[in-house]
């Protein structure tokens, strides 16, 4: 019998297979957000964001359909799937400070939002179908969410394709046979573009151009003249790291990245600062910049965490400013490092809960394992905020393997795909702060991952406050414990890419009820289904 949750699971198999490989910035530190969830939140505000430069920014109606064996049938509401909608067909960014009144924002835009739960054949668990109409134009758009606020369009107007918001975008439109080839060509002649490609749909053509900046509107304008058939869309790019043709990396897995090293002795971070240096076409200064921001962003965040937040529709207040006020009266266990470790996750799921901004680390339900870890570790040590630059790039250069080879979303894998995954990183960041080599800081994260391997998605009252808070805890502990095995000379047995290999295959066969759903483990205990109907009440967790 057909269960909600039960969709096959479409996860990016062993090996590379991604469209682009991916980049540090995009698929694994970032987006910097609001909300519950990156593969809800921050992803459907990318999915709004192109939907709104399909109709030209002119939506009056739309339809979303969430399939029923999906994880959105259950979760689009209180996990932000709406909120996130709302936002990006008014064109706001996912850290936007309105993103909580963007029901009452797209209202009174005029734009008429109506869900539907149905059967929509979604092969993939985060499946988003519009159908946007305006007073004369009409667009549909099949969009998933993939993990950790990426996603990818795969199908406008019935044609089939792969569009990740990694270029500037120029799609022209003809529904005629006879203008195909010649439009073609004008293209390759007068667009400058990274890529050109044809797609072929029941009845219509659309031909897809990939830049890195949109054409001079003169040659659009001339386009439509000389082919007056055509119909232009432009959808500006929502990844701050854009592709290009024939893009190369120098490694793409742990062991051709050490090979690589073998006579370099590169650090980790060094070897992140290489990788993204090549798949951006960035310079070492811009990369360093990009992380230092981050990591201001991720400072203040704890600040804020710590002072205390406010938000009526959660299930745990603020508990990170009393359990400051213990550590410093002595009414803790010597956890040493390890409790302001604790101090400095806790205040950031608070914040993400308060709807305060976070940087999805690489995603928001496991935003507070890595840079509660990391700038725990640096502030006890008295490092610097390059110190702490330097180590986050290290981890997302382990985010970018477990990206090209397994997945970051709870709905495909578990939380061993949130959580887990943030825990490896912080274990490899970890031994990069204190000097450890790259060899060192990989081995950390593959013991650090082996741990995690199997855990459930089960969040309480379909909020990730709940047993989220613990596992991001538990994951920087467990970092903390794998980091000082390896720089002590202990063997982590399972090469990095094996248990990257594994954590994929595991991923795939966690039950579906286990993966996000709301359908199993905590999720149904009597007192999450009671916190569940206070809040929807309007009362606190």
């Amino acid at each position: 019998m057909s269960k909600r949750g039960s969709l096959p699971i479409v996860g990016r198999p062993p090996g590379p297979s991604l469209r682009n490989p991916p980049s540090i910035f995009n698929d694994v530190i970032g987006p910097v957000m609001r909300g519950p969830s990156s593969s809800h939140c921050a992803a459907s505000v990318r999915i709004g964001r192109l939907a709104r430069d399909l109709m030209d920014g002119r939506i009056e109606r739309v339809l979303v359909e969430f399939d029923p064996n999906g994880s959105l049938a259950t979760t689009h509401t209180s996990q932000g799937s709406d909120m996130g909608l709302f936002g990006g067909f008014l064109g706001w960014e996912a850290d936007d400070d309105r993103m909580v009144d963007s029901a009452r924002a797209v209202r009174e835009a005029g734009i008429d939002v109506e869900f539907a739960i149905r059967n929509i054949g979604a092969t993939h668990p985060n499946t988003y179908k519009l159908t946007l109409t305006s007073a004369d134009v009409r667009h549909t758009m099949t969009a998933i969410s993939t993990g950790g606020g990426m996603i990818d369009v795969v199908e406008i107007d019935g044609i089939e394709m792969s569009l990740g918001g990694d270029f500037y975008c120029v799609l022209v439109h003809t529904g005629s046979d006879d203008d195909a080839a010649p439009l073609m060509a004008y293209v390759k002649e007068r667009f400058t573009a990274e890529q050109v490609i044809l797609h072929e749909g029941p009845g219509t053509r659309l031909i897809e151009i990939r830049a890195q900046r949109f054409p001079d509107e003169s040659v659009l304008d001339e386009l439509c003249l000389r082919f007056p058939m055509t119909r232009i869309n432009r959808l500006a790019p929502v990844l701050p790291v854009l592709s290009r043709a024939d893009l190369q990396v120098p490694y793409l897995t742990s062991e051709a990245m050490l090979a690589y090293n073998a006579e370099k002795d590169l650090t980790l971070w060094e070897l992140g600062m290489e990788y993204e240096m090549a798949r951006g076409n960035l310079s070492h200064d811009q990369v360093l910049d990009m992380m230092r921001h981050i990591v201001r962003i991720l400072r203040n965040s704890i600040a804020e965490g710590i002072r205390g937040t406010e938000f009526a529709d959660r299930i745990l207040g603020p508990q990170s400013g009393g359990f400051k006020r213990a550590m410093e009266s002595g009414g803790l266990l010597d956890g040493g490092m390890l409790n302001r470790m604790i101090l400095y996750v806790s205040a950031m799921m608070e914040v993400k809960s308060a709807m305060g901004v976070i940087v999805a680390a690489p995603t928001a339900g496991a935003c507070a394992t890595l840079p509660g870890a990391v700038i725990a570790a640096a502030d006890v040590m008295g490092r610097a905020e390059e110190d702490m630059a330097k180590a986050m790039l290290a981890a997302g250069m382990i985010g970018v393997f477990i990206a090209a080879h397994s997945s970051f979303a709870a709905e495909v894998g578990g939380c061993q795909a949130e959580t887990g995954s943030g825990a490896s990183m912080a274990a490899a960041a970890l031994v990069t702060l204190v000097g450890g080599t790259a060899r060192q800081a990989v081995g950390a994260a593959s013991v650090a991952l082996q741990n995690s391997l199997g855990m459930i998605c089960d969040p309480v009252a379909n909020r990730v406050e709940v047993p989220c808070l613990g596992k991001n805890v538990m994951g920087a502990a467990n970092a903390l414990s794998c980091a000082n095995m390896l720089l002590a000379g202990y063997d982590p047995v399972i090469p990095l890419d094996e248990v990257i290999e594994t954590h994929h295959t595991v991923g795939n066969n966690i039950p579906c009820e286990l993966r996000c759903t709301a359908q199993g483990g905590l999720s149904v205990t009597q007192t999450s289904k009671f916190l569940e109907e206070r809040l929807a009440a309007g009362g606190s967790g």
